[in-house]
């Protein structure tokens, strides 16, 4: 049987993403970020297209890494000017049946209280559709920011361990599935003998009472993870129904993959039951010699300074400090241990990677691989990575959005699905249900809701 393939749209609420001066060119509407407009019509292409989703990521700081300061970031628009993901989620619900939304959020930037109810929130008014891409924060300048000092890498997993506890603990052990009776007749709305205190006290948070809103579709969203580091593999294996990876080729990503699901289990999980996504940028026309010449011109918009703000903020090392042919060394980060470890050594090849080669890299797309050609060699290309690492699928970066989006859908999209390599239709229910087939949440608390039990 020929594997199936997800795609997610990778996307964020500002201007260019992961292509820094790309808002240049005359094809890409990312500057419209503000308007509501700009996302509904976005939402409609995925869902034409039958994606998984929509992956939002998200930052709370500037990247001030490279040159010292955020001169780099500000003039090439690298992830700064940026607003709320979760604002958009509504807005593109309202126009889809079926897209998923996975929704980037900081566990170092909110307690876990008014985030819980936040995400409740967002699950109810998608009927199901929404997850939460748990990240733990990179960037100093957001910590700053916040009021404190980044903690360190191990710590911030520490740390990321209990709020993941107290969020589950409020979607699924507060109220009993039949809380909410709306009796008209006896003026009873919820039964309070239902509702429960979750009465945490932790190293890190108090949240003594009850979870504000009643169970939502999932009550608790699909929880995505992104981190290849040692310590977020572990996280992952153990909380994690979608896993985002990065790697610098297919040899090192299948290595990863290889990794995370003997981690999953490790931790007594099918390792199966965990999907796993890497970022992949694709170029695609009806022609190969029209997909280069579109990669060409991209190519000429890009902003090579605004990338190496990017990558100095993902590598938390200062890349103008480098000259730009010497091989990297290695690089101790307490950013994203991933990047700093697939960038800083050797390439698949062997080859040593320069400051050049990861602006770059990073020009398009970011730091992920990059396809370029007709439909059918970006379907040839993208059944071959999914065979020679083991990944189920990708979250697409964009070159210019809506148009790389449409491209893939036009393009790529009808010819994995007359290989059977993608899905024609949506299945039924929750983000949960299409994704997996089921509705059953991994790791779920077994409480026993019963009024004043164990309270």
């Amino acid at each position: 049987m020929t594997r199936q393939i997800g795609f997610n749209a990778f996307a964020m609420n500002t201007v260019g993403h992961q292509s820094p001066g790309l808002w240049r060119h005359p094809d890409d509407r990312s500057a419209h970020y503000r308007d509501l407009e700009h996302w509904t019509e976005l939402a409609r292409v995925l869902e034409r297209g039958v994606f998984d989703g929509i992956f939002l990521a998200d930052v709370l700081g500037t990247y001030d890494v490279y040159g010292g300061d955020s001169t780099a970031s500000l003039r090439a628009a690298a992830q700064v000017p940026i607003n709320d993901p979760m604002l958009l989620v509504p807005a593109m619900a309202l126009v889809t049946e079926h897209l998923g939304f996975g929704v980037t959020a900081n566990t170092s930037a909110e307690h876990p209280f008014p985030f819980a109810r936040r995400m409740s929130t967002l699950d109810h008014l998608t009927r199901g559709r929404v997850g939460w891409n748990i990240v733990t924060g990179y960037l100093d300048s957001a910590a700053r920011n916040l009021g404190g000092t980044q903690l360190p890498h191990d710590q911030r997993y520490d740390h990321a361990e209990e709020y993941l506890e107290v969020v589950r603990r409020l979607w699924e052990e507060s109220w009993e599935d039949d809380a909410v009776v709306r009796d008209a007749a006896s003026g009873v709305f919820t039964d309070p003998a239902k509702v429960h205190p979750i009465d945490h006290h932790g190293r890190w948070f108090d949240v003594p009472g009850f979870h504000l809103s009643e169970p939502s579709p999932q009550r608790t969203p699909v929880i995505y993870q992104a981190g290849s580091s040692p310590r977020g593999i572990g996280f992952a294996a153990r909380h994690a129904e979608a896993v985002f990876v990065a790697a610098s080729g297919p040899a090192s990503l299948a290595t990863t993959v290889a990794r995370v699901r003997a981690a999953v289990a490790e931790a007594g999980r099918d390792p199966r039951s965990v999907r796993i996504y890497t970022k992949l940028t694709i170029v695609t026309d009806a022609t190969p010699q029209a997909a280069r010449a579109k990669y060409d011109d991209y190519l000429a918009h890009t902003d090579a300074e605004g990338a190496l703000a990017l990558v100095s903020g993902w590598m938390g090392e200062d890349l103008s400090r480098h000259d730009l042919d010497q091989p990297l060394a290695d690089v101790t980060s307490n950013a994203i241990h991933t990047y700093a470890s697939a960038y800083s050594g050797v390439d698949d090849d062997g080859r040593p990677w320069t400051v050049r080669d990861l602006a770059l890299r990073a020009g398009i797309g970011g730091l992920g691989q990059l396809v370029v050609g007709s439909g059918e060699e970006v379907a040839d290309e993208v059944q071959a990575l999914v065979e020679q690492t083991d990944v189920d699928g990708f979250n697409l970066a964009y070159a210019v959005t809506p148009g790389s989006f449409v491209d893939v859908v036009e393009h790529v999209v009808p010819v994995l699905q007359a290989r059977g390599a993608y899905p024609t239709a949506y299945r039924p229910g929750t983000l949960r249900h299409k994704l997996f087939g089921r509705g059953d949440r991994p790791a779920r608390r077994q409480a026993v809701l019963t009024a004043g039990a164990g309270r």
